[in-house]
């Protein structure tokens, strides 16, 4: 059930984080992206706050479940993708996840043998600057909103990190199982 749901929650980020860049923010460009604050003078698209849950759900899945799980779900969140979203919008989306999941996946994998939480930053670090990059590029033209897309994903890779680095120390205190 744990699994299921980890897989269910990363492959619901993508259709999600396309609708959201469309409808919610503080302010909608127009025939671009609606945007929101990250940092003082920094914007970003609004689907970035659950594209950043993704990167941290894709390394849940990884850990839950293998790397095959995680190439059949980084596939089937590309196929949502297309599936659910306008025509551009969804090919910048499937083109970015894909590559940057897999590129997240390739450090992680290396990486979480050594340290799990070091393995979530450095994933996650690789995953949003090639995710950001990409995604601006392919669906905007530009890459200006590339900067406040790379810094809020930075912050779930963060915060996960941390949660990751505590819970094993409560695990190995015997504080949690």
């Amino acid at each position: 059930m744990k699994r299921m749901l980890l897989a269910g929650s990363f492959l619901a980020c993508i259709p999600a984080a396309n609708w959201m860049i469309g409808n919610i923010g503080t302010v909608c460009v127009p025939n671009g992206p609606c945007l929101i604050p990250v940092a003082p003078g920094v914007m970003a698209p609004s689907g970035v706050l659950l594209i950043g849950a993704a990167l941290a759900l894709r390394d849940s899945v990884h850990e839950a479940m293998g790397r095959r799980a995680v190439l059949w779900c980084v596939a089937g969140g590309a196929a949502l993708s297309l599936a659910t979203t306008s025509p551009a919008l969804a090919i910048a989306s499937a083109v970015a996840f894909a590559i940057s999941e897999l590129a997240d996946f390739s450090v992680y994998d290396r990486v979480r043998r050594h340290s799990g939480w070091v393995a979530v930053m450095a994933s996650g670090l690789v995953g949003a600057i090639i995710d950001s990059l990409l995604f601006s590029w392919l669906a905007f033209g530009v890459v200006k909103w590339a900067p406040g897309l790379i810094i809020a994903k930075c912050y779930a890779s963060v915060a996960y990190a941390g949660w990751r680095y505590f819970r094993r120390g409560a695990v190995e205190a015997g504080n949690v199982t």
